[in-house]
C-alpha cells in the first residue's frame, strides 16, 4: 500500500478505509437498501452533510469511498483514464442490453483513438458550420409551440425539449434529418427514453432478474433496443452511401460518423465497426439527455425568479430579427443566459455524482485504497456550500458575471458541470449554442404563462443517469 499522506502542508499516516465514518451497513446489502434509486443522489448528499466530506458507504460487497470535496474530485478527473476509470459494471450493463459502448465508457488506447475523432467533429468551427441546420431545428420547435399555444395545449417540456436535442445532435453527428419534432410516428426518441432509465436502474439492482424471467417493461426494453440499433445501421449506411456518392468527403469529412467509417476504413485501423456503432448510441443518449434536462431547469428557475427572467427576456429580445440572422457570435453575446445557464448547472447540475474506480493501490483524501475500490464523487456538495456560494440556495445568475466581487475562477473551479481533466465533455460547445438558441426563440415569440408541477410545489427531482425535473409542463400564448 502507499506511504503517509501528503494531502495539504502536513505529512501524516494514511487513514484506512474501515476508521472512516459513515452509515452502518446491513449483512449482505451493506447501505444498498437504505436508499432509494430515484434520490440516490440526495440520499448520498444527506449522508456527506451528516458524516463529512469524507466518508465510507457500502453498495453489497462493493466498498465505496465517497469525496465531497470539489478539490479532490478534480484530481481524480485530471488521473483518468491511467489512475481511474468508469466501473466495468456500466459497459457490462449496456452490453448486456444489447447496445454498443462508445466513448463514453471506452477506456485507454481505445479511449485516445475516440476521443480525437469526437473532438475533431464537435470543434466550434464545426459547430458553426452546422449552425443553419440547428436553426432549422429550433424553427420546427417554434412551429410545435406556436400549435400548442393556438389551441391552449399543455406543453410537456422535458419531453419537447428531447425531441430537439436528439434533432439537433443527429444532425450534427451523422448528417441525419430524423425531424422527430413534427413526426408523429414511433420515432426514436421514444425508444432512447426508455433505454437511459433502464440502463440506470439495472447499474443499481441488487439482483439482475431479467437474466431468468423477463417483465412487460424488460421486453419493451428489448424492442426499444432493437428498434435503436436498426436506426443506428441505417444512420452508418447513410453515411457509407454518401462518401460512396462524394468520395471527396473521404479527404474531409463533414461529421462524426463520416470520421469514424472513414477511420474504420484504414489499414490498421484502431477503430472498427463496434466503436462506430457504440459512438453514435454515445452521442444519441448523452446528447439528447443532459442539455434536454438543462433546458428544463433553465425554464423552471427562471419562471420562479421574475427578476432574473425579466432580464433573460430583455437580452433576447434585444436580439432583434428572425432566427435566420442569428449567428454564433452573436449567441455568445448573450451572457445573461449563459449566467442562467452556468446557475442552473451549479443549482440542478444533470449528473449530481461521479463515480470512479481505483486501478491500483493508492491513497485518495489521505485515505490508503486498494486497486478496484469505487470513489463516489458528490458533486453538489460544494456547490451549494455558503463558503464558495453565498445565499447558495437563492437563483442569482449574477454571481457568473464579470464583477469585482465575483471570483469567477473560483466558482468555475467548484462547479464542473462538464467535468474536468482530460474527459472533460467534448460537447460543451454545442450544448451551450442549442440552449441560447431555444431560449432565444421562446422568449421572443411566446409569453410563458406557466411552467408547473404535477403538485403545484417545487419540481422533485428524478435520478435517472441524469437528473431530471419531474413532470413540467408549460403553457404558451403567442406574442403580438
Amino acid at each position: 500500500m502507499p506511504g503517509p499522506s501528503k494531502t495539504g502542508n502536513n505529512i501524516s499516516p494514511l487513514l484506512q478505509f474501515e476508521d472512516l465514518p459513515g452509515p452502518h451497513p446491513w449483512p449482505i446489502v451493506g447501505n444498498a437498501l437504505q436508499v432509494k434509486l430515484p434520490r440516490l443522489h440526495q440520499d448520498i448528499e444527506a449522508w456527506a452533510n451528516k458524516y463529512g466530506s469524507v466518508f465510507k458507504m457500502h453498495l453489497g460487497p462493493t466498498k465505496v469511498l465517497v469525496i465531497a470535496d470539489h478539490k479532490i474530485e478534480t484530481e481524480l478527473l485530471k488521473d483518468r483514464p491511467s489512475g481511474f476509470r468508469r466501473p466495468k459494471q456500466l459497459v457490462d450493463t449496456i452490453e448486456e442490453m444489447g447496445l454498443q459502448s462508445g466513448l463514453l465508457t471506452a477506456e485507454g488506447e481505445a479511449w485516445k483513438h475516440q476521443r480525437r475523432m469526437v473532438m475533431a467533429s464537435l470543434t466550434a468551427s464545426n459547430v458553426r458550420s452546422y449552425f443553419p441546420s440547428l436553426v432549422k431545428v429550433t424553427k420546427r420547435l417554434q412551429k410545435r409551440w406556436t400549435k400548442a399555444a393556438q389551441s391552449n395545449t399543455s406543453i410537456n417540456v422535458q419531453h419537447d425539449f428531447m425531441r430537439y436535442t436528439v434533432d439537433a445532435i443527429a444532425g450534427l453527428s451523422f448528417g441525419s434529418d430524423i425531424n422527430t419534432l413534427e413526426t408523429k410516428d414511433d420515432v426514436i426518441q421514444h425508444h432512447l427514453d426508455k433505454i437511459l432509465p433502464a440502463i440506470f436502474s439495472r447499474l443499481n439492482a441488487l439482483v439482475p432478474y431479467w437474466r431468468y424471467f423477463k417483465l412487460p417493461s424488460d421486453r419493451q426494453l428489448d424492442r426499444s433496443v432493437s428498434i435503436v440499433n436498426q436506426s443506428i445501421k441505417e444512420f452508418i449506411s447513410q453515411s457509407r452511401q454518401r462518401l460512396a456518392e462524394e468520395p471527396e468527403r473521404r479527404a474531409t469529412p463533414t461529421n462524426l460518423l463520416e470520421s469514424m467509417i472513414v477511420a474504420a476504413e484504414q489499414p490498421n485501423s484502431s477503430v472498427d465497426y463496434n466503436d462506430i456503432a457504440g459512438n453514435v448510441i454515445t452521442m444519441l443518449l448523452a446528447g439528447e439527455e443532459t442539455t434536454a434536462t438543462t433546458l428544463s431547469w433553465l425554464l423552471y428557475l427562471l419562471k420562479r425568479n421574475p427578476e432574473a427572467f425579466k432580464k433573460a427576456q430583455d437580452e433576447a429580445q434585444a436580439m432583434s430579427g428572425e432566427l435566420n440572422e442569428i449567428t454564433p457570435e452573436r449567441l455568445n453575446d448573450l451572457k445573461f443566459i449563459e449566467a442562467c445557464t452556468l446557475e442552473t448547472l451549479r443549482l440542478k447540475p444533470t449528473g449530481p455524482f461521479n463515480v470512479l474506480v481505483s486501478l491500483n493501490d493508492t491513497e485518495v483524501a489521505g485515505v490508503a485504497i486498494a486497486k478496484g475500490t469505487w470513489i463516489w464523487s458528490v458533486c453538489r456538495h460544494d456547490t451549494l456550500a455558503e463558503k464558495y456560494f453565498p445565499n447558495p440556495q437563492a437563483f442569482n445568475p449574477e454571481r457568473w458575471l464579470i464583477h469585482p466581487d465575483n471570483d469567477l475562477s473560483l466558482s468555475r473551479k467548484v462547479s464542473m458541470p462538464f467535468g474536468s481533466g482530460p474527459r472533460v465533455c467534448p460537447g460543451r460547445y454545442l450544448a451551450m449554442l442549442e440552449i441560447k438558441l431555444a431560449m432565444v426563440m421562446l422568449l421572443n415569440n411566446f409569453d410563458i404563462l406557466s411552467v408547473d408541477t404535477p403538485d403545484g410545489g417545487e419540481a422533485q427531482e428524478l435520478m435517472s443517469i441524469t437528473m431530471n425535473p419531474v413532470g413540467l409542463t408549460m403553457r404558451l400564448r403567442e406574442r403580438s
